[in-house]
């Protein structure tokens, strides 16, 4: 018999293939498996947040209730954690908040229990936390993004572009499309200053671009900066080019330091024009413009996509105010940000509080 280790053995034709598809086969069925566990520890919170909800009403129990629960029920599964006075009232709350047992159990038992405590402590509206449920569900979001993406208002600015895509689009890409864009775009991850030039805006986006495509939103990828167009021997620049996955479709960015101008979207609409010539494929859809700018008027922005043939939003980018030195040098640096939202993008969170 070899003393040879068996990772020094030859690799038998085929094992590689095989071994790929056998992890892959084992990580779907841990998801599985975590998916199931929490969907019934969601809905068991759920029912005794509903129960404890019944029982005040009905029987006028007061909130003294919820402590003496806390303790008999640790005390009857004492490996259990999540019986606290605090967690048994965010249960209530849970079911308070959603009173619907069909949708809790056909929507929300798919969020982790921490993504719901986050709906409830920094969600008012029964409306907006449906919003962002759906919307951490669709993108995979950890309880950290979804944090962020609440504070920093992405209801409010999801689809508030200035477009014409209702003329230049079939529906429903032109929905879609229109969803994809924000207004106003934060890019105060960046600390930079309202004094910052566009190329050093670009340059700074690039360099941190996972925090960068976290702002855009699901489905843009990045292609690349300042790409080079060959136009009849002359050569052109555009700021930044994306590639939509679910649009299927090529998006070119163009930044702009200053307060929109008409003019901006003659040069956004050459760069569109060079990209559906030269660099699309008969599979995609037509490319779409974005250009950001620091400021704008919304009836010149609108008159000025008036006439335009091909779809082109307009929106504006935030960055930081001008702060003291002090202040800044107390902000987190961009790396310990980016750090963040790498760990949340890839976690996959424990069920169990």
């Amino acid at each position: 018999m070899s003393d040879t280790p068996a990772r020094l053995l030859p690799i038998p034709d085929g094992y590689s293939e095989w071994l790929t598809d056998l992890k892959g086969r084992i990580h779907a069925a841990q998801q599985r498996a975590t998916f199931a566990v929490n969907r019934e520890l969601v809905l068991e919170y759920w029912q005794i947040g509903r129960d404890i909800l019944d029982r005040q009403a009905r029987q006028g129990w007061g909130a003294k209730v919820i402590d003496r629960l806390a303790e008999d029920l640790r005390a009857a599964f004492p490996d259990m954690k999540g019986f606290s006075p605090r967690n048994l009232k965010y249960m209530r709350s849970f079911a308070e908040a959603w009173p619907d047992a069909e949708f809790v159990q056909g929507v929300l038992a798919q969020l982790p229990w921490y993504h719901h405590l986050a709906l409830l402590d920094k969600v008012d509206s029964s409306e907006s936390r449906r919003w962002y449920a759906s919307k951490a569900i669709e993108h995979n979001w950890s309880r950290n993004v979804l944090v962020l993406q609440i504070e920093t208002h992405q209801l409010e600015r999801s689809g508030k572009a200035v477009t014409n895509f209702d003329a230049t689009l079939p529906k429903p890409e032109s929905d879609l499309a229109r969803e994809s864009l924000k207004d106003p775009y934060r890019f105060d991850f960046l600390n930079l200053t309202d004094e910052a030039q566009e190329r050093e805006i670009e340059i700074a986006l690039v360099n941190h671009v996972t925090a960068f495509l976290l702002e855009l939103g699901a489905g843009f990828a990045f292609v690349g900066r300042q790409v080079l167009l060959d136009v009849g021997g002359d050569e052109f620049k555009m700021d930044l080019l994306f590639y939509h996955l679910k649009l299927r479709c090529y998006v070119v960015i163009e930044l702009k330091a200053g307060k929109f101008k008409p003019e901006h979207l003659g040069q956004l609409s050459f760069y569109l024009t060079a990209v559906d010539r030269q660099i699309k494929s008969e599979h995609d859809n037509p490319t779409i413009g974005l250009l950001l700018c620091k400021a704008k008027n919304k009836v010149v922005a609108e008159y000025a996509l008036g006439d335009k043939s091909q779809p082109m939003g307009i929106a504006e980018y935030k960055l930081l105010e001008s702060l003291p030195l002090e202040l800044q040098s107390s902000l987190p640096s961009i790396e310990q940000i980016e750090r963040e939202l790498a760990s949340d993008l890839a976690a996959v969170e424990d069920s169990h509080p």
